[in-house]
């Protein structure tokens, strides 16, 4: 039975080791090239006995007295006294032991320590997958209470969230306006036919993913930010403009393949080499002194040419000066907010963010809308970072959302419930 159930994951866990670490810091790791005699041996051997130890159970009794057994200390410095130490013996049987408590992706790890033969190489890799395994241990740990220490965090943080509103009734106005003009959307596109709007888009959990949704699309300048979201105000508006970049971004690249044509289609690398050029020139896009207009001029000269050397090396004809010019105008065109690809594009991004929280439930990531293929790494990984912020609060919050949207349902502002 593997003890440890994970390997090293995210940011916030431990970070483990690199395999090729040096250990020639640790004295412990650094004596074994100076193991010329067995006694050498008996000097490392407490490390591994009890690292083995640690990643055992309660219930790993019968575990336990077997590595007792074998690699009894007192009586393993008796044999090395005497010249009966069988050191092979005893390195293949901490690799075994390994291999029985490790987690599984240190399979390959203990394979390519059974391939070793020579003592000294063998034991500095024991050494360094142990050290691994330790990380490993860790991570469960953390993985294990973290839903303990998550609902903690949930009932804490609400209850402060209840006695500040008891001080202040009026605590809830803003998340009150903000709800009730979801709602009012939600309405207006199903009055407008909207084929986004379905027939139980105002049932509560379809508010709050809506709602949610509009956050990224905030005023902050001139609207107060909810109350009950006003802690993550910062990583919202962070995410805001993260989603406006690959707006933009899709934008242009679907203007550029478009325009094209099909006979740069399939050239190879050149996707990336286009978007990495368009990703550094709007990288500031949001910063005070940055102009878009002027960037996205400088853009579509440097995208021309980047199009024309590629297209001459692959044997296609040179990009004409009309075609440059329509390019460089329908570039330039995206600056407008409500420029047809932009906008197109953005209806697509936040479809794909809403569905993202609509199956997070179920562990399943939705389909990725058309033109958003080449920021389709980005755009993942905004989602995940958008539904872990938006599940969180949905967690601490909903009993005073549920009281909100009650109040508005009893009012006749609210549809069915």
């Amino acid at each position: 039975m593997n003890l440890v159930g994970m390997c090293s994951g995210s940011g916030k866990e431990v970070h483990q080791r690199d395999d090729q670490q040096s250990y020639g810091e640790d004295p412990l790791v650094g004596a074994v090239g100076a193991v010329c005699e067995v006694s050498g041996l008996t000097r490392l051997l407490p490390r591994p006995v009890q690292t083995l130890l640690s990643f055992l159970l309660p219930g790993h009794g019968r575990l336990r007295s077997r590595i007792d057994e074998v690699l009894d200390l007192p009586l393993i410095q008796q044999q090395a006294e005497n010249g009966a130490l069988d050191i092979g013996r005893l390195s293949q049987f901490i690799v075994g032991m390994m291999g029985s408590l490790c987690a599984p992706c240190r399979d390959e790890d203990i394979s390519r320590l059974k391939e070793i033969t020579d003592i000294v190489p063998l034991l500095k890799a024991i050494f360094s997958v142990l050290d691994l395994m330790k990380v490993d241990m860790a991570n469960f740990a953390l993985s294990s209470i973290r839903p303990h220490l998550m609902q903690q965090s949930v009932e804490y943080e609400r209850n402060k969230f209840q006695e500040f509103l008891e001080k202040q009734p009026n605590a809830l106005d803003y998340t009150e306006k903000w709800l009730e003009e979801t709602v009012k959307c939600l309405k207006e596109s199903e009055a407008a036919g909207c084929s986004a709007a379905s027939s139980d888009s105002h049932l509560p959990l379809n508010v709050h993913n809506q709602a949610y949704l509009r956050l990224l699309r905030w005023d902050h300048a001139s609207d107060p930010f909810p109350e009950t979201v006003l802690m993550d105000q910062v990583r919202f508006q962070e995410m805001q403009q993260e989603a406006d970049q690959l707006v933009l971004l899709s934008s242009v690249l679907l203007i550029v393949y478009t325009t094209t044509g099909e006979a740069i289609s399939g050239l190879p690398g050149l996707m990336e080499t286009l978007k990495n050029t368009v990703s550094v020139m709007i990288a500031d896009m949001h910063a005070p002194s940055f102009s878009l207009q002027e960037a996205l001029a400088t853009l579509g000269e440097k995208l021309c040419v980047e199009l024309s050397q590629s297209l001459s090396r692959h044997g296609f004809s040179p990009f004409s000066a009309d075609r440059s010019s329509a390019l460089k105008g329908q570039i330039s065109a995206t600056v407008q907010p409500d420029n047809t690809v932009r906008k197109l594009m953005e209806s697509r991004l936040q479809s794909y963010l809403l569905a993202s929280l609509e199956s997070s439930q179920h562990k399943t990531p939705p389909p990725l809308p058309g033109g958003l293929a080449p920021v389709s790494r980005e755009l993942k990984e905004l989602a995940v970072r958008f539904s872990r912020l938006v599940t969180f609060n949905k967690l601490v919050f909903s009993p005073f959302y549920q009281k909100i949207l009650q109040k508005m349902v009893t009012s006749g502002e609210s549809p069915e419930t």
